[in-house]
């Protein structure tokens, strides 16, 4: 084995990805005297999911105090749950102050890497050819958008768009607008535009659990105290960080107390809020509160009994020019029509063709369903790491938690490399198998699999999230266990 100690302006990395967790390596790196790297982004402007996702009433679910990098604190948040717009500008601020944007390579999308003679070839959509010691494939999770397959969608006459690709140059007031889909897009859609427009359709497939929310505006005072005090500020973090750590030990054990809780809380939100006793059965979800993911709000339900709003529940039969028809024959006749089905969440960093040592395809190892050690790291694709990857802790976390505790892991892996103990490190096939079994039989105990279908399940009905407690997903990732890693010279 080497053990010649290369710098870290020799070592060259490429990072795929130009969001929250993008900008986060960057500054991390640079923090532990990486320099030589490129960030490689496929759209004109850096922010991922809150650059794409723009719809009327887009939010963050999670405490804006706490999907916050714990190094930048922000005083500056309006509320207790952000805008997205909001939450656009404090990624742009972060990246300018942090000096990142030098490092980003606008419009090139990364179709093609591979592992070749020790290091990554990359090819970019512009035609660059790359090479790095390197990938760290800060990609999201939730950036693929899913269009359900209904019939004549492409037939209809008025403005058709994903809630991801929402067309703002189409005039809301007064307008007939339906949605199509219940999750977390479409029930802040519901409460942002239900009073503006003319009619408002909520064609509902699956009715879902409402946990109920405070969502505090902050006044100037608060602001200005949380600048000149920023313990206080950490008191907010803290207090967001002890009510996550609630919810996150609950869906983890369908039977504990602390889950029964939170299902009581959501049953009481639609019986105490939903007046008329017909649609309040038809908002009633048949599966158990946090199968799905839940889904936070604290004015849905006064929304969908605005006199504007028809909560429809009659099966699509398919969308015709004028509208959508009903499986009952009725057509439900719109000027707007709003998908908001979802997204792809077991793409990951697809569709990029990634080939490991020896020519392995990535997509022939998630033949299957996606995994990789710890969400981390992949047998054979040496010196290739994933933030929020699979089986990572996505739906009871922040996410910028689970970001900065998997660069911080990532880091100690490619110091091995730095200080010349190897020139590839990747989990071996055998660690990455247990580690797979262990976490499919702690899943099964879990809230999400108790009936229902959700994105949080593979395609064999097995939950594909973090199946353990917070405290276990960061001690866990305070420092790599050598022994589950191949290490090549």
């Amino acid at each position: 084995m080497t053990t010649t100690q290369t710098s870290g302006q020799d070592l060259r990395i490429v990072i795929i990805g130009a969001g929250m967790a993008g900008i986060l390596s960057a500054i991390k790196l640079r923090e532990a005297g990486y320099e030589n790297f490129v960030i490689y982004e496929k759209s004109d402007r850096l922010g991922g999911t809150w650059r794409e996702n723009t719809y009327p009433g887009i939010a963050c679910d999670v405490p804006a105090h706490l999907y916050t990098y714990s190094f930048e604190p922000n005083p500056e948040w309006s509320s207790t749950f952000a805008s997205g717009p909001e939450i656009q500008s404090y990624f742009e601020r972060v990246a300018q102050k942090y000096d990142v944007i030098p490092y980003i390579r606008f419009n090139e999308a990364v179709p093609y890497c591979a592992f070749e003679d020790g290091r990554w070839r990359i090819r970019t959509s512009s035609g660059r050819e790359d090479e790095a010691d390197f990938v760290i494939a800060a990609t999201g999770v939730l950036h693929h958008p899913h269009t359900a397959d209904i019939p004549g969608l492409d037939s209809f006459a008025g403005a058709c768009f994903h809630s991801a690709c929402w067309d703002h140059s189409v005039p809301l007031e007064g307008k007939r607008v339906g949605v199509i889909g219940t999750g977390s897009t479409a029930i802040q859609i519901t409460s942002a535009l239900v009073d503006k427009v003319g009619r408002f359709d909520l064609f509902q497939r699956t009715a879902q659990w409402i946990s109920p929310i405070e969502n505090l505006t902050y006044s100037e005072e608060q602001k200005a105290e949380f600048r000149r005090n920023p313990a206080l500020l950490q008191e907010v973090r803290d207090l967001a960080n002890k009510e996550f750590e609630r919810f996150s030990n609950a869906v983890i054990d369908a039977e504990s107390d602390e889950m029964k809780g939170i299902e009581a809380e959501c049953l009481a939100n639609l019986e105490d809020n939903v007046r008329d006793p017909e649609l309040r059965e038809k908002l009633r979800p048949n599966y158990r509160a946090g199968c799905k993911r839940l889904i936070f709000s604290s004015d849905f339900y006064e929304a969908i009994q605005h006199p504007n709003a028809h909560l429809v529940t009659t099966p699509i039969q398919g969308v015709e020019p004028g509208g959508v028809r009903l499986a009952d024959g009725e057509l439900r006749d719109l000027d707007v029509l709003v998908v908001a089905t979802g997204f792809r969440a077991d793409s990951f960093i697809r569709p990029t063709t990634v080939l490991g040592r020896n020519g392995v395809n990535l997509d022939d190892v998630w033949a299957d369903h996606p995994v990789a050690y710890l969400s981390i790291s992949i047998p054979e694709f040496p010196n290739f790491f994933m933030l929020n990857g699979p089986n990572g802790p996505v739906g009871n976390f922040s996410l910028i938690q689970i970001a900065e505790h998997q660069v911080n892991y990532i880091l100690q892996l490619m110091d091995r490399v730095r200080a010349g103990e190897c020139r590839a490190i990747s989990a071996s096939a055998e660690a990455a198998a247990e580690f797979e079994r262990q976490r499919t039989a702690v899943a099964k105990r879990s809230i999400w699999s108790t009936g229902c279908k959700s994105w949080y399940l593979d395609k064999n009905g097995v939950p594909a999230s973090w199946p353990w407690s917070r405290s276990r997903f960061f001690e866990v990732m305070r420092e790599p266990e050598l022994e589950a890693f191949e290490l090549a010279s």
